[in-house]
């Protein structure tokens, strides 16, 4: 097999999908290994799915099957490389602010705890910084960097990194979602039937994992990519495929950075490992399995938190509820992020037919609302999940009033959908529906 690349972090790309598969389980198997059990990604070693790149090489009739779908997607993960594409010089650099907004931004962040924290004011107080600004707080406040003697100079390094490796493009998946998602996990670690519990291993990895649980996302889903036979579904084995390249990609720029190169390896390899648990938890595909768990649990009282195994479980589930607690917030909060998602889904949508795709569930803007998507959504996943969450807290203050913004937001949504519903159906006798059928404006 011949090797492309083999850079930092000791990630290797090989020509062929297959190959690399290969070698990612016969790592798996330790049959390969470096220092650690865990196999890193290079930083820009994979394509990022760049909807512009796509439109632009893309000439009306050109395109029309799935092969030369894929032709694309090779090109740029070739030519991607991060710095190719994204350019040579960080998007995220830490640029200084005027002190009325820092001083804005700090009173902010003396707050952060309650749960009506606005990360998109945060966000623009910090010039687009949000989630360095806010992790370098809470690692102060709840005393890690002294505690695990962490180098300042690396510990930022690691966040920039983070931070620069979302995209901002993405309407939904970028650095100031990975802020809002580590705001909420600080607000459920302070949860008193959990807080006197956890220890300072416990906090770091919770943060850690809400920080980064969806770094380099490409703004699509998986199966997209499974379809489009994306290198990273071949890696990946269609398995969880974007949360292991999260995960894979915080362990290569923990190990560039150097944050974790004073500790001992096998505690280093402990938290690569505990990290990737956490962030593959928040596969929606799983939803099920670890709801089913949750509730078993809770129901045989089966729960002791002086455990670390039921700890750790108990933080995977609060990061579920942090990943997806947008309908949880204030009606104004929520309905930004209900719009950005359901955007980047519309995208993808298009993206699709354009490429004559098989369009994905709620892809469609035609056939799939905002009011729709967002009924569905509460209804299945986030109701369910943030039912036991309050059973589990006893429901405490703020799953209570987390549940409270969830069901005045439910109905919300469900006032407008059966406004479009009505719009869509105008009363009979109105002359409307005469108009629409002949097509008059």
């Amino acid at each position: 097999m011949s090797c492309l690349m083999v850079e930092r972090c000791g990630a290797i790309s090989f020509e062929s999908p297959d190959q690399n598969a290969i070698c990612i389980h016969m790592l798996g198997d330790g049959g390969l290994r470096g220092q650690t059990a865990v196999l890193s990604e290079r930083r820009g070693s994979y394509p990022f799915i760049d909807l512009r790149l796509l439109n632009t090489t893309v000439h009306p009739g050109e395109i029309g099957t799935k092969k030369k779908v894929k032709r694309l997607l090779s090109f740029q993960r070739y030519f991607h490389a991060s710095r190719l594409l994204r350019g040579l010089t960080p998007h995220t650099s830490l640029h200084l602010l005027d002190e009325d907004y820092l001083g804005q931004a700090a009173h902010m962040l003396s707050k952060v705890g309650t749960w009506n924290f606005d990360i998109f004011l945060f966000d623009r107080l910090t010039n687009g910084n949000s989630l360095v600004t806010l992790l370098c707080h809470l690692f102060n406040v709840y005393g890690l960097i002294h505690h695990f003697q962490l180098d300042m100079v690396k510990l930022h390094r690691f966040l920039g990194m983070v931070q620069e490796d979302y995209h901002s493009q993405n309407p939904y998946h970028n650095a100031v979602h990975a802020a809002d998602v580590t705001q909420a996990m600080h607000c459920y670690l302070k949860e008193p039937k959990l807080a006197q519990y956890l220890t300072p291993m416990d906090i770091f990895l919770g943060l850690m994992a809400a920080a980064a649980h969806d770094v380099d996302h490409p703004g699509v889903n998986q199966p997209f990519l499974i379809k489009t036979k994306h290198h990273l579904a071949s890696l990946y084995q269609n398995t969880s495929v974007l949360e292991s390249h999260h995960w894979r990609s915080t362990v290569g720029m923990l190990r560039e950075s150097g944050l974790l190169s004073h500790l001992p390896a096998d505690i280093t390899q402990d938290i690569e490992q505990q990290l990737g648990s956490l962030i593959l938890a928040t596969d929606i595909n799983r939803q099920n399995e670890f709801l089913g768990r949750f509730k078993s649990q809770l129901d045989g009282d089966d729960i002791s938190l002086e455990d670390a195994d039921h700890r750790h479980f108990v933080l995977q589930i609060a990061l579920k509820c942090a990943d997806i607690c947008n309908p949880c917030r204030d009606w104004e909060l929520s309905r930004q992020w209900s719009e950005r998602v359901c955007e980047e889904f519309y995208r993808q949508g298009d993206l699709e037919r354009r490429f004559e795709l098989e369009v994905s569930p709620l892809c469609d803007q035609r056939s799939n609302s905002v009011p729709v998507i967002q009924t569905g959504f509460i209804t299945f996943l986030v109701e369910p999940l943030f039912e036991e969450w309050a059973r589990f807290t006893d429901s405490s203050l703020l799953a209570e009033c987390m549940l409270g913004h969830l069901r005045k937001n439910k109905e919300q949504w469900g006032r407008l959908r059966l406004g479009e519903q009505d719009a869509a159906c105008p009363p009979p006798g109105t002359g409307q529906e005469e108009e629409r059928g002949t097509g008059v404006p």
